[in-house]
């Protein structure tokens, strides 16, 4: 019995012996860890290699393209830096301008008092010593003040944004090359956008306007055509329609030497010929925006199929139905999917009721006074819808078919019939006598001319883009004079 009672003993201390070892490796364990984990940094901001040498290799890029004057070269380092946008930290950019500029300058005192202060900057190697011999090349610095500003307006700073985008504009007056006027283009725009954003637009007008001249008198092509869109946008934001198309007529003819800007200025063109109710050619302007416009500027192609819908309202026309269920934009043309709905069917009730449910959409949008143009078309369809289904009806039943709040019902019915017999929407005659719309019997379409019309607007579709095709060609710099 004394026997088994040892045994017992010595299996339970056993037990407790590694149950303990156990536990003390698992904290041995954890404090192991704890060691290899990097301190938290007390600003969430630290330095990604990754993203650093990516922004080295865009400013060498930008490097060679401003010793060998390649446009190209600057576009590709665009692109490569609106990619790295979202990795932009405080960090990184100070890291980067240690690399570029040199240490202690006043132009690297300068952009580095706009980004936050980070204590773990300075123990981050960043490749290259501060020293004279750093490449201060005119495109590197106004890059550097596109990183910069980009960064401010990502984190909401707009008035240290603003001040930081003057003085880039500053910097930009002494600068003149082809390689230049790419980067300066892309100030210009985010010095606009970064006013807007502040509620500050109206005070650079003056500014937009000198710098346009000044961009005309030195034929920086590329920037000429971006501060002529923000000078468009600029009294456009204001509804200033008139200022707006006297620019436009009287600036130097539009090369469209970037797809983005064209794409802007063909929506801001289309914007101005709708209110001057041109709308054939607002119709064209604002097709082409949307389809010319870049897949990604889901917002873009809204704001432009919102505007095309309008014009085909006013036109008297209904829109196809594929605008409306394109991806990634049914939710927000919906409102505008409702109001057509109302005009195909030509209930002026309905319509009046879908533009007082929506009315908040349509004042941010801008387009209420043009829904209110839309109302006579509503009660043309009407008309139209009634004619091709009765050979003869009454002024009376009319009035009521379209809901008219008149005061004298059948006389301003039959005035309004009268107008739309006149303007060629229907094809009938009217009974005074009798007070009678009689329609006369629907000829065969062939018979008529909306076959050579439809034709002719297709040829000259297809005409038009292979002439754009034409003028959008490039070819290497110096090409001819190889040739020659």
């Amino acid at each position: 019995m004394a026997f088994l009672i040892v045994i017992v003993s010595v299996f339970y201390i056993a037990m407790v012996v590694v149950w303990v070892s156990q536990v003390l490796f698992k904290m041995d364990d954890q404090e192991v860890k704890v060691q290899h984990q990097s301190p938290p940094s007390v600003y969430d901001c630290s330095v990604d290699p990754s993203v650093l040498q990516d922004l080295k290799e865009v400013a060498s890029l930008i490097e060679g393209g401003a010793y060998t004057s390649e446009v190209q070269k600057i576009y590709r380092a665009m692109r490569l830096t609106m990619k790295l946008r979202s990795k932009l930290k405080a960090s990184v950019l100070s890291a980067f301008l240690n690399y570029v500029l040199i240490s202690g300058s006043e132009f690297h005192k300068r952009l580095s008092s706009y980004l936050p202060r980070d204590r773990h900057d300075s123990q981050f190697d960043v490749g290259t010593p501060a020293t004279e011999t750093k490449h201060l090349l005119p495109e590197l610095e106004m890059f550097c003040y596109l990183l910069v500003l980009i960064f401010l307006i990502d984190q909401k700073k707009y008035n240290e944004a603003k001040a930081c985008s003057s003085e880039s504009i500053v910097l930009l007056k002494s600068k003149n090359s082809i390689t230049a006027d790419v980067l300066a283009s892309r100030l210009y725009f985010y010095y606009s956008l970064s006013f807007e954003l502040a509620g500050d637009l109206a005070e650079i007008q003056g500014n937009l306007l000198v710098l346009y001249r000044s961009a005309t008198i030195h034929h920086n092509k590329f920037s000429q055509e971006t501060l002529l869109n923000l000078l468009l946008r600029n009294y456009l934001h204001y509804n200033l329609y008139d200022q707006a198309e006297k620019i436009r007529s009287k600036a130097h003819r539009f090369e469209a030497l970037s797809n983005q800007q064209f794409c802007r200025y063909l929506f801001y063109q289309g914007k101005i010929k709708t209110i001057q109710l041109e709308y054939t050619d607002a119709k064209d302007c604002l097709l082409q925006a949307a389809q010319k416009g870049p897949t990604t500027a889901v917002g873009f192609k809204i704001q432009c199929n919102k505007w095309a819908v309008i014009v085909h309202l006013l036109l008297g026309e209904i829109p196809e139905r594929t605008i409306f269920t394109q991806k990634r934009m049914e939710k927000a043309l919906r409102p505008y999917f409702v109001l057509t709905n109302a005009f195909r069917v030509g209930d002026l009730e309905l319509f009046r009721t879908v533009a007082e449910k929506f009315s908040s959409t349509f004042s941010l949008d801008k387009t209420s006074n043009l829904i209110n143009r839309v109302r006579h078309n509503v009660i043309r369809t009407g008309i139209k819808n009634i004619s091709v289904s009765y050979t003869r009806i009454s002024l009376a039943d009319i009035a009521k078919k379209l809901n008219l709040d008149l005061e004298n019902l059948i006389g301003d019915a039959e005035n309004v019939v009268a107008k739309a017999i006149r303007d060629g929407a229907i094809d009938a005659t009217l009974d005074h006598a009798n007070g009678w719309l009689v329609s006369k019997a629907t000829e065969d379409v062939y018979s008529t001319n909306e076959p050579q019309i439809a034709f002719d607007s297709r040829i000259n579709f297809c005409l038009s883009m292979h002439n754009e095709a034409l003028r959008a060609l490039r070819f290497p710099q110096g090409l001819i004079n190889k040739v020659v």
